[in-house]
């Protein structure tokens, strides 16, 4: 028997579509799942930015890829979801205007930066690029950003704008995440980040640089306590080099002193991929730190991993 709903269908993944959502609900009910709240073992999946802008081929910010990673994840999600307890997906959500948009630069003939342009403080102090918004802040952010061996300003495509069909999960892993919410009598969370216009935030922990006082500009302590509660936490989501890494990096910090913590911790190896940049090798990036992350306890896995083993 396929451990799949009939209403699946790995053809869509990468289109738009209206899912079927009394169908959903009907084959979660037909599923006959144990509430989560009867779990042994809590098993929490996070699930990092896998939007359409990130995850279909006509995204304004497609991650190569990303499209096999959905289907991975929908698939796991499928097969193991007498395991997984609670899901909860992050939404990065911008603002035309924020610091890493062309918009917020120009030169000193009033041109905006291309997408993928690095930024550095010397060529801000130079004049190369001059800020259009907030100047003091920003001069000053891409200083923070080099003096805190942080990845240095990118000029990103507009993306994930709120409202936009680009910021909506994909479909057919929406419609896997909300099936799972109901067959299993637990609520899917939506963790939104990213529209604080002066700071980049691509861990889903922090933003790049904290703006105290500011909806999401400072650390999710609330979220890092329920993961340290969870006996293991699953991560999966785009972009490996970014958003993914990122939010690896301040887990690693946070649950470092305690190697347990860390050893509850296992990446989907095979759902999530990097960004791809014409100057910048993301991929090694990511996977030299990756590397790293292992040795100190992290698990990483495919998604056809044998629970028994861990």
């Amino acid at each position: 028997m396929s451990p799949f709903p009939s209403f699946y269908d790995p053809r869509r993944i990468g289109a738009l579509f209206h899912p079927d959502m009394a169908r959903i609900a009907a084959e979660a009910d037909a599923a006959g799942l144990p509430p989560a709240s009867q779990d042994a073992a809590r098993v929490h999946l996070l699930l990092i930015d896998m939007q359409v802008d990130f995850c279909h081929a006509a995204g304004s910010l497609y991650v190569p890829g990303a499209l096999g990673d959905v289907q991975r994840t929908v698939e796991f999600i499928y097969r193991n979801a007498a395991q997984i307890s609670q899901i909860t997906c992050s939404l990065d959500s911008h603002l035309p205007s924020q610091i890493f948009s062309p918009n917020w630069w120009a030169d000193a003939q009033g041109n905006h930066p291309a997408p993928f342009t690095i930024i550095g403080a010397e060529e801000v102090q130079s004049g190369r690029w001059r800020p259009l918004f907030a100047p003091d802040w920003s001069r000053a952010y891409v200083t923070r950003l080099e003096q805190e061996a942080k990845k240095l300003l990118t000029i990103w495509p507009y993306h994930v704008l709120i409202g936009s069909p680009g910021h909506m999960l994909d479909p057919e892993l929406w419609s896997a995440v909300v099936w799972h919410g109901l067959a299993r009598k637990t609520q899917p969370r939506w963790l939104v980040k990213g529209s604080e216009p002066r700071t980049e935030h691509y861990s889903i922990v922090q933003p790049e640089v904290p703006l105290p006082g500011m909806v999401n500009g400072g650390k999710n302590q609330a979220l890092l306590d329920e993961l340290a509660e969870a006996d293991l936490t699953v991560l999966a989501g785009e972009a490996m080099s970014h958003c993914v890494l990122e939010t690896l990096e301040d887990l690693v910090e946070a649950f470092g002193d305690r190697p347990e913590l860390l050893r509850k911790l296992l990446l989907l190896r095979d759902c999530t991929s990097p960004v791809l940049h014409p100057q910048i090798d993301f991929r090694a990036i990511a996977e030299a730190r990756l590397a790293e992350f292992e040795q100190m306890g992290v698990q990483i896995a495919v998604s056809t991993f044998d629970w028994t083993t861990l």
